[in-house]
Formats: C-alpha cells, structure tokens, sequence
C-alpha cells in the first residue's frame, strides 16, 4: 500500500481507463490501484482517482473527437509537463483511438 499524499483530485470519466493512461503520460503519473470503477495515480507529492462514470449517465455523454474545451466547469485542473509537442506525439501512438 502506498504512503498518504499530501494533495490529490477526483475526476468522472466516461472511460476511466483511457483518461488514466493519457494522465499518466501527460503528467508522470504512477498507476497504483485500477478497479473495474476506478483507477489511482499517483506523484509523489498528489494522487488522482478517476472513477467510471455510471453506465445509465455516461450513455447520455458525447465526447468530441478531438476532445473540446470544458469552460463550464467549477474546478480546473493543472498538471506540469515539459513538453506538449513530446505529449502530442505520445498520445497519438498510445492512447489516440
């Protein structure tokens, strides 16, 4: 089991796996636990848990191919990372379907 972190967020996805693994190559992240209804990453100073959105909600979620830009939402969430065009590349052969 891993040691507490000091910070951390929770995020709903459609598809948790998926946005997992485009945070953990975006930001660094560990992944620690994975679940059929979550997944833990983790920093050693922050943790992120993304939880599967409920099958009855998440029929009714259209995501954008690319993905937009959610204004609407409350709390934003910023993560360091060196380099976007590294990022873009590594999505686009990883994770992009």
């Amino acid at each position: 089991m891993s040691q507490p972190v000091p910070y951390g967020a929770v995020i709903y996805a459609k598809d948790h796996r998926t946005l997992a693994k485009f945070y953990e190559h975006v930001a660094g992240l560990t992944q620690r636990e994975v679940d059929e209804d979550y997944v833990m990453l983790e920093a050693p100073s922050f943790q992120l848990v993304i939880l599967q959105i409920p099958e009855r909600i998440a029929a009714n979620i259209t995501i954008d191919k690319p993905p937009r830009k959610r204004e609407n939402t409350p709390i934003k969430l910023f993560l360091n990372v060196s380099s976007m065009k590294t990022h873009d590349r590594r999505q686009k052969s990883s994770v992009g379907t």
